[in-house]
């Protein structure tokens, strides 16, 4: 099967060489088989274009095979008539007549060439001059324009004065462009980078925890229902101990006869009682909704516990597929490696799938710690008044205090230590981590027996005191109050710190924390699990589907040759190849002089302005000159490239050049000699063929990679419906023969014209760069070929000089076709050479497409010249 690169593109002239020398065995049914293949080729609108290599005395007798090229329709067709160097008249058929054809008569001056070897390279330098010339009239526009032209001349045959320049790169830009943007294409493997805000609003709802709009604030319990009671329990039993703990912390709790009743440890433990109800409801729901998608029965045994599930507009499966999508290209579109743009899908696969909702049992047992609901049911013991030490130094002073009293204070004394003692054993006893009934307690310590001692020594002191100073009445008495008010007072404060150091011990509000994590759980699970794990999954898969088949492409892409042609091949079907390189021609074969006819011939032709054309020699002298024999340059030639040694051209003669497929579109010119950004190879090729070769620019490998990457996004549209509809059948999708196909296309555009045109699937093919940002070579020839003089002069006729008689005298009747392909157009700098573009001829024609541009002269012939034979004068091929 035939390479897509190497297809010729529908609407292009269709080649065909009928030509003795390109059928090896040729006859009736082979011509005719060429014939059938050229019209099975796909054109678009509604004519054909075909562009025939014909000997030009065998047009009389290949008229059946012309005229089977009109019968599938309107078609239009150029001959390009190749005649050795004696024939002095033109026979042509009917057929070839215009609007609708004509004929290229192209002469070889030195066809005559004595030996194989001579005549075998003669025919390779033909089909090297050949190969430009049926590139540049393949094109539609160049072929319309030159048919155009020639319909205007006499008999609709002329014979061709060519001027072209050929801008391409080297063989080794070629190499290490394609490498480079291969590489750029396919990457490397490694770990994905963060995902960032790369992702797009409909898949970023997937991978955290936040909860669409139209959910927010929104009950998730059933009112009435086991769950909703079960919180209103656990809200009920904080609010009952936090009222019970501030009852029992004021002077009440310690002095009112029930104050007992609070019963904080009870409370407490109808806290840790709801709590772990609410628990065991909540994991029963998260063990129950697990799975892909909740069927009809999760809901129901969902709704028996209480939870309340609605639908989410916001999300579903049909909106992930084109959020994937957008992703997708977007990460294309910033030009990322395929391998790197799979891993982040892959990493997109991974965050997105959901571990379903049992997964999250594990984070309800941290929440609900179980160690944490014992706690709540094993009161913390009571402690009050600090350490021992402490409660007898204060202890003793207030009983000090008291026993002041001179002779009363032997009593007084000791029973200021009486009352602060039983005021601890008070607190004891009313200690909040006790029950009523004794079942929970956790025990306590108040420090009765020291403050118990602490006050017998400072009211024993106080009365000694007292009998000893005999203090005034007043002072004793001031001195009794001041004791019995602050043994009260810091009785009822140490009685509150101590009932809150127990209730913040117990840690009760921490449970209202509890049930808000537990909720939000919840509703992640809801969201999450539950009701976007259909679209999770289905993002999970489709994410890992796409990468897939990128990682796919990216190994089609790495297995790909890199490599152009070898030097010196022109590709599967091609001519044979011939050196290539500048402008430069050379003398005709040792031992050949110009006769004195031909000699005769020239100086009868009028035209003195050719004068000094290589025309004079023979227009294939410079590839047809044996080994060792260097060209010879005439004298004065402007514009012209300096003389290098001969290279004998490489290939086979009588190789078949059928259908323009290879030979219009994958045959280039040889490796060339590395040489600066824009340098004239000098080699031999054509005289009249100018190449300008490149190293590449700046933007050759950005605008490969920009193609590739259309390529890739093209390839992959077509999957995106089986994406979203089967992700597990997408993945066994085949892409490597698609992604083949467009690599051959996008490095036979490199081969052809170093990727200039654009190719089908570029996105903005209005935004290409032009020619010296791809090809690296410099615009400035532009001015030359599109002024109105200087070329038309260095024009090279397609004839002999002896055929010059042959020619038309009057230059008026010439026409000519100037072309220069829109890459060249696209890379001028219009501010630095503006003058061109405002005095470009109107015989201009922009190509869409190649690497030629120069001046096509259609020269008329003398009327008795062209004989016009009918078809009975002619007989069947």
């Amino acid at each position: 099967m035939t390479p897509q690169h190497r297809r010729q593109a529908p609407s292009h002239a269709v080649c065909i060489d009928l030509r003795a020398s390109a059928q090896p065995y040729a006859g009736k049914d082979a011509l005719h088989s060429v014939v059938a293949e050229a019209l099975e080729t796909p054109y678009h609108g509604g004519e054909r274009r075909f562009l025939v290599i014909d000997d030009a005395s065998a047009l009389v007798s290949h008229q059946l095979l012309y005229e089977q090229l009109y019968s599938y329709g309107p078609a239009t067709l150029i001959c390009l008539a190749v005649g050795a160097g004696d024939e002095r008249t033109l026979r042509r058929p009917l057929t070839l007549r215009p609007p609708a054809a004509g004929v290229l008569w192209l002469l070889d001056a030195s066809g005559g060439a004595a030996g194989p070897a001579a005549a075998g390279r003669r025919r390779a330098g033909l089909e090297e001059a050949l190969r430009p010339l049926t590139e540049l009239l393949a094109d539609p526009m160049v072929f319309d324009s030159v048919l155009h032209g020639v319909g205007e001349v006499v008999h609709g045959v002329a014979v061709p004065a060519v001027r072209v320049l050929e801008h391409d790169l080297t063989d080794d830009a070629r190499t290490r462009s394609w490498r480079q943007a291969l590489d750029s294409l396919i990457g490397q493997d490694g770990p994905a980078p963060p995902l960032g805000d790369s992702v797009p609003a409909e898949l970023a709802l997937l991978l955290g925890d936040s909860v669409p709009r139209s959910l927010e604030g929104r009950a998730w319990l059933q009112p009435g229902g086991r769950a909703e009671a079960l919180h209103r329990e656990c809200g009920a039993a904080l609010r009952s101990a936090a009222d019970g703990h501030e009852r029992i912390r004021r002077w009440t709790g310690l002095f009112a006869t029930r104050a007992g009743e609070a019963d904080l440890p009870g409370r407490l433990e109808r806290l840790s009682t709801a709590l772990a109800g609410y628990q065991e409801v909540i994991a029963g729901a998260l063990a129950d909704g697990g799975g892909v998608r909740l069927t009809a029965e999760q809901r129901g045994r969902l709704a028996e516990r209480g939870v309340a599930l609605p639908e989410i507009p916001e999300v579903s499966r049909g909106s992930v597929g084109p959020g994937l999508r957008g992703f997708t290209e977007n990460l294309l579109a910033r030009r990322l490696p395929l391998r790197a743009v799979a891993a982040r899908l892959a990493a997109l696969s991974g965050r997105s799938a959901p571990a379903g909702s049992a997964a999250r049992l594990a984070r309800l047992d941290e929440i609900c710690d179980r160690d944490y609901l014992l706690h709540l049911t094993r009161p913390e013991p009571f402690t009050a008044g600090g350490s021992r030490r402490v409660v007898a130094a204060v202890a003793f002073t207030l009983a000090f205090l008291a026993g002041l009293w001179p002779g009363l204070g032997w009593l007084l004394g000791p029973l200021g230590a009486v009352c602060g003692a039983g005021l601890a054993a008070l607190m004891l006893r009313r200690r909040p981590n006790r029950s009523p009934d004794g079942r929970l307690d956790g025990g306590g310590s108040t420090g009765s027996a020291p403050r118990l001692l602490g006050g017998l020594a400072g009211g024993l002191g106080g009365a000694l005191t007292g009998q000893l100073a005999a203090p005034p009445l007043w002072a004793a008495a001031a001195a009794l109050a001041l004791s019995l008010l602050l043994t009260a007072a810091l009785a009822l404060r140490s009685w509150t710190a101590a009932v809150d150091a127990w209730w913040q011990a117990m840690e009760p509000e921490h449970s209202e924390q509890i049930v808000a994590e537990v909720d939000q759980l919840l509703i992640e699970t809801a969201v999450h699990d539950w009701l976007l794990a259909d679209a999770r999954y289905h993002c999970s898969d489709g994410a890992r589907t796409v990468s897939l088949l990128l990682r796919g492409l990216a190994d089609a892409a790495e297995r790909h040759a890199p490599d152009g042609p070898p030097p010196g091949t022109r590709g599967r079907g091609g001519m044979p190849a011939a050196a290539s390189g500048a402008a430069a021609h050379g003398s005709p074969p040792a031992g050949h002089t110009r006769s004195e006819e031909a000699k005769s011939a020239s100086d009868a032709w009028g035209w003195d302005t050719w004068g000094d054309s290589p025309a004079d020699d023979g227009w294939l002298d410079a590839l047809s000159a044996p080994p060792g024999e260097p060209p010879r340059e005439p004298a004065e030639r402007p514009r012209r490239a300096e003389p290098a040694p001969h290279a004998e051209p490489a290939g086979q003669t009588g190789q078949t050049a059928h259908l323009g497929f290879e030979s219009l579109h994958d045959r280039r010119a040889p490796a060339p000699q590395r040489h600066a950004d824009g340098h004239r190879e000098p080699a031999a090729h054509p005289a009249w063929l100018e190449r300008e070769l490149g190293d590449g620019g700046p933007l050759l490998v950005d605008t490969l990679v920009a193609d590739l990457m259309d390529a890739v996004v093209r390839i992959v549209t077509p999957c995106w419906a089986a994406v979203e509809q089967d992700p597990a059948g997408a993945a066994r999708i085949r892409l490597e023969g698609p992604m083949a196909e467009a690599l051959d296309e996008v490095h036979g555009r490199l081969l052809r014209d170093g990727a200039a045109s654009p190719p089908p699937f570029a996105h903005r093919p209005e935004q290409r760069p032009g020619a010296p940002e791809l090809l690296g070579v410099p615009a400035d020839r532009l001015t030359w070929l599109l002024g109105a003089d200087g070329v038309a002069e260095q024009a090279v006729p397609l004839c002999g000089a002896e055929h010059r008689r042959m020619l038309s005298k009057d230059p008026a009747a010439v026409r000519q076709v100037r072309f220069v392909p829109e890459a060249m157009r696209r890379g001028a700098d219009h501010d630095e050479t503006p003058d061109h573009w405002r005095t470009a001829p109107e015989d201009v024609v922009w190509t869409a497409a190649g690497r030629h541009a120069g001046l096509l002269r259609l020269v008329p012939l003398r009327t008795e010249t062209v004989r016009t034979v009918r078809g009975e004068e002619g007989s069947a091929p």
